[in-house]
This record gives structure tokens, C-alpha cells and sequence, in this order.
């Protein structure tokens, strides 16, 4: 549910070109069914110009009522089209929660 609502705001807000919402809530050590976590891949002729510091407060700005209480990490990952081609369309892998039961050593 938050997931969605991450997605519709920033489409709305952005128009991007490309937009992934990952929940990553499993990753780490939280109940069953929280949604905590999450990673952001965005990108977007908004972006132009601007330094990531920016392009990141523009997203929270967008995302206040969601993040106010509900969300734990928002993992951003904010690009223009001429970027995204350069990193062929990859992005850092997220690491695991210090308190993850789960992980292996």
C-alpha cells in the first residue's frame, strides 16, 4: 500500500522515464508485513542541473505524509536519462540490516 502510494506521487510529481519502488522491509528485522523500507529508482528530466542533494529533498518534499511515521529507510536513487545510460541501467545493491536474523554470516 505505501509501496503504490510512493509510486502514483512520484509519477505525478516527476513524470519519469523510468520509476521502481522496491519494498525491502524484508531485508530486515521487522515484523511480517511491515513496510518500512524502501528503495527508489527514479529517473527523470526534473533532474537536469540539479545535484543530487536537491533532487533528493524534491522527493521527500513529495513523500512528507509517508514518511512522517511510517517509513523507517528511503533508499534514493535519482538520475537524469543521460546518467541512467551511463550506469547501463544498474544501481547499488542495498545491504542487509545490522539486526537481520536472517542474514548470513
Amino acid at each position: 500500500m505505501i509501496r503504490e502510494q510512493i509510486e502514483e506521487k512520484l509519477s505525478l510529481a516527476f513524470n519519469p522515464l523510468h520509476l521502481e519502488v522496491h519494498d525491502e522491509s524484508y531485508r530486515h528485522n521487522v515484523p511480517a508485513g511491515s513496510e518500512s523500507h524502501f528503495k527508489v529508482i527514479i529517473v527523470s528530466d526534473h533532474f537536469k542541473g540539479q545535484r543530487f542533494l536537491i533532487r533528493h529533498r524534491a522527493i521527500y518534499s513529495e513523500l512528507t505524509n509517508e514518511i512522517i511515521g511510517n517509513i523507517h529507510s528511503l533508499a534514493l536513487h535519482t538520475y537524469t536519462l543521460k546518467e541512467w545510460s551511463v550506469l547501463q541501467h544498474t544501481v547499488p545493491i542495498s545491504p542487509h540490516c545490522n539486526g537481520n536474523k536472517t542474514q548470513l554470516a
